[in-house]
């Protein structure tokens, strides 16, 4: 069956299922609900500018969700960095209600739809926070993650201080990844590729493991 004709929510599910992600028509409604209200309130706050449903699924819903697949087992926080709409963070929480999120967005409108769309899913342990991620203290998570277009090395400058100690910060890469790394020499670095449910598009997942100390 041709993508294009596949509606959103089995366009969720198998995507799911490639990415070996169990999940719960519960939680396929969560993010069908989370679609809707994404799609309105872009129409005046331009959250994403994805403008199609199988965009905004694969692209936005399931590229998030590739960041589950390589989450520390037993993960109890996450915090993520330059949030926007909510991803990746707001994907990973649906499908595991009992984490801790932070959101870190420093932009008031994307903040605002942040809190509204927690509230509309009823989702508990959410916290927003609207500021750029190098003036946030007093808060840590065992993982960072981020979507937004910072370097490996922007992020550990950035938003080092937010992961805990034994922690790990996670990015996902397009294909200069190699240039970065080479900026980079004092941390822990392992890389997994993963590709994007109905794109054919290779990610490379990084994930830089915090020293103690």
């Amino acid at each position: 069956m041709r993508t294009q004709a596949l509606t959103a929510e089995e366009l969720l599910s198998q995507g799911m299922t490639e990415l070996g992600l169990q999940h719960t028509t519960a939680e396929i409604a969560a993010f069908i609900t989370y679609l809707g209200e994404l799609r309105k309130w872009s129409r005046a706050y331009n959250l994403t500018g994805l403008k199609t449903d199988r965009d905004i699924v694969i692209k936005n819903f399931l590229d998030s969700l590739l960041f589950r697949t390589v989450l520390p087992a037993g993960v109890r926080s996450l915090a993520d960095i330059g949030s926007g709409a909510g991803f990746p963070g707001l994907p990973l929480k649906i499908l595991d209600p009992a984490l801790r999120l932070i959101l870190i967005e420093p932009t008031e409108k994307k903040a605002a739809f942040l809190r509204h769309i927690c509230s509309r899913l009823g989702l508990e342990s959410v916290e927003v926070v609207n500021q750029r991620a190098e003036e946030v203290w007093g808060i840590q998570a065992e993982v960072v993650v981020t979507r937004a277009l910072f370097t490996v090395a922007e992020l550990i400058k950035k938003a080092g201080h937010i992961c805990a100690e034994n922690g790990c910060m996670i990015l996902s890469k397009g294909p200069k990844l190699s240039e970065e790394l080479k900026d980079v020499t004092t941390e822990e670095i392992s890389v997994t590729d993963r590709e994007l449910p109905f794109e054919h598009v290779v990610r490379h997942l990084v994930v830089v493991k915090k020293a103690s100390g």
